[in-house]
């Protein structure tokens, strides 16, 4: 199997973090993540971030930093999870993809199922 680079979004406003629900059809289906997606061809990580937030929540962002980056594999892929602190620069967010998203406290996140990359980076953010 071949590692995939992905980007995701940790978009904060004031204290909140956006989480989004996949898609119940997709792998992984139903848990919460730090919206993205896939790097394509000759994209920079932050080119994809853009336009994969744009394609799935409809907004543009501002990112400030990279993060970190996580792998996780297992029976299905096997990726590389490049995170970066975001903002939204302008836009109201409609889920292409998703099944919802919520506004989320850093306190309460482990509330909710997150996948396992994202669970990780936790004490980053």
């Amino acid at each position: 199997m071949t590692i995939i680079n992905v980007v995701a979004a940790v978009i904060k406003k004031e204290n909140f973090y956006l989480i989004a629900q996949r898609n119940q059809n997709k792998h992984l289906g139903l848990q919460w993540e730090f919206p993205g997606g896939k790097v394509e061809g000759s994209e920079s990580f932050k080119e994809a971030l853009v336009r994969e937030i744009f394609e799935e929540l409809n907004i543009t962002i501002n990112i400030y930093k990279k993060i970190t980056e996580e792998n996780f594999k297992d029976d299905k892929i096997d990726v590389k999870i490049h995170y970066y602190l975001c903002s939204i620069k302008k836009g109201i967010i409609k889920p292409a993809e998703h099944e919802d998203y919520l506004w989320i406290e850093k306190k309460n996140i482990n509330q909710y199922d997150l996948v396992a990359g994202d669970k990780k980076i936790l004490p980053l953010i």
